[in-house]
């Protein structure tokens, strides 16, 4: 029998040094600070809305979240969350399996445990800190910096909306040459327009400024593994083999609101109206997460704003993607699966209901950062790891991660590619000035 080999170690600020390490020891106490201060800010309106009931919850709040801040910056022990919320058992089985991996050496704790699953906890707790202190349960931390990105980022969202409309009105008679192009521009624009996120920038402005389709020929150099070509040939061939009339169905499991999200939407539009999809599957947020990503409020809200503006083409685009949700084409969904610590070569496990529809689809479109790292298990992967292999047996249908570099994990790479690139830019890994559009065929 072949040697299994060992899966390597995942990435943790237990590497002093680490952009794990520097992640736990600076960005999360930044960002639970920004989330406190904000809870702060809305002291008067919670107080107008319920008197003197928001204000207790409010106080209660950040007091539950200052001792969590504490608990982090101290390295304390991990505790189970307390809270009656669907998904707690959940959690707290994950966490007795962090236990377990720790063989007896000690709770696990903020800088000790996997990055990943401290990352994801921070947010959980976050959530529970406002959902559990009733009336302002509802509240979402982070929804100003998501519309301000959006609002900052009109240009580009003009310029972006304008370009989309124009092609729609000759879309039919591009040959196929012609629509391959337009293709592999609009998923550079969605892989490009996952800069902006706000957890990365520990919630400071991040928006797109200018029109992104400008910049495109320049930004090739950077997308270190692209695999647009065979994203064409199996979106292509769907469409051509395409005779008994199968729905073809696209899924793309989002990352940020904001002008990524409108990215996505013109990404998927394109996909309807050239036929080479039928139906599209977008996958959110069931609470706030990760500062900047989207939920089903962020994406309807996106929706609105464009029908509402003031610009002919964002207005256009605004109305259509209303009509495409009305009649079907498009469908929004979230599970509770996005938002727990576990990666996604676990899901089949622990959300089989989620696995089984994901298999439905003819090709899973995943966004940034934090979706590669569940793909690939957020490990210390040798660069040249097969993306396939570091999937862990995760494959539901084939799939493509669209993702800027902003965690220090990357496989598929060729041999000497990452460390030609270290040499000339030592903080590459980190920066999100480089993507890949990387792909993978279930075989």
């Amino acid at each position: 029998m072949a040697a299994v080999t060992a899966l390597p170690v995942s990435l943790s600020a237990r590497f002093k040094g680490s952009f794990a390490y520097i992640t736990v020891k600076d960005r999360l106490p930044q960002i639970l600070t920004k989330v406190i201060d904000t809870l702060h800010r809305h002291k008067n309106e919670f107080f107008e809305e319920h008197g003197e009931k928001g204000v207790e919850a409010e106080k209660r709040a950040i007091s539950f979240l200052s001792k969590l801040r504490n608990e982090l910056q101290t390295d304390k022990p991990v505790t189970p969350l307390e809270d009656d919320l669907p998904d707690a058992a959940l959690w707290n089985q994950y966490l007795d399996y962090q236990r377990n991996l720790s063989n007896g050496n000690g709770e696990p704790s903020w800088f000790q445990s996997p990055w990943l699953f401290i990352e994801c906890y921070m947010y959980r707790r976050i959530h529970a800190a406002v959902t559990q202190n009733p009336p302002i349960g509802s509240f979402d931390v982070f929804k100003e910096g998501k519309a301000q990105n959006f609002f900052e980022s009109q240009e580009a969202i003009i310029a972006l909306c304008t370009y989309f409309q124009e092609l729609l009105k000759n879309i039919k008679d591009l040959d196929e040459k012609q629509l391959k192009g337009e293709l592999f521009k609009l998923l550079q624009v969605s892989l490009w327009g996952n800069k902006c996120d706000l957890s990365f920038s520990a919630g400071e402005e991040s928006s797109q400024k200018t029109s992104p389709l400008q910049s495109l020929e320049n930004m090739v150099p950077y997308i270190i593994v692209n695999d647009m070509e065979k994203l064409w040939s199996l979106l292509i061939n769907a469409k051509k083999s395409n005779t008994d009339k199968c729905i073809v169905r696209v899924d793309i499991i989002l990352d940020n609101a904001g002008f990524e999200l409108v990215s996505d939407l013109v990404l998927t539009d394109f996909l309807l109206s050239s036929k080479l999809a039928d139906e599209v599957h977008f996958h959110g947020k069931s609470i706030p997460w990760y500062v900047s990503d989207t939920t089903k409020n962020d994406f309807n809200w996106t929706i609105k704003q464009l029908q509402a503006a003031n610009h002919m083409w964002m207005s256009r685009c605004g109305i259509n993607w209303e009509g495409n949700l009305k009649k079907g084409a498009w469908v929004y969904k979230d599970h509770m699966f996005w938002t727990l610590p576990h990666i996604y070569s676990s899901m089949a496990e622990v959300a089989p209901d989620l696995y089984a529809d994901l298999q439905k689809s003819n090709l899973l479109l995943f966004k940034g950062d934090l979706n590669y790292r569940k793909l690939t298990g957020d490990r210390k992967w040798e660069y040249t790891v097969p993306f396939h292999q570091a999937l862990n047996k995760f494959h539901p249908a084939p799939l493509c991660s669209l993702r800027t570099l902003k965690s220090d994990t990357q496989v598929g790479l060729k041999p000497g590619q990452g460390e030609q690139i270290q040499a000339s830019d030592p903080e590459w890994m980190i920066s999100g000035k480089y993507g890949v559009v990387q792909f993978d065929a279930t075989t």
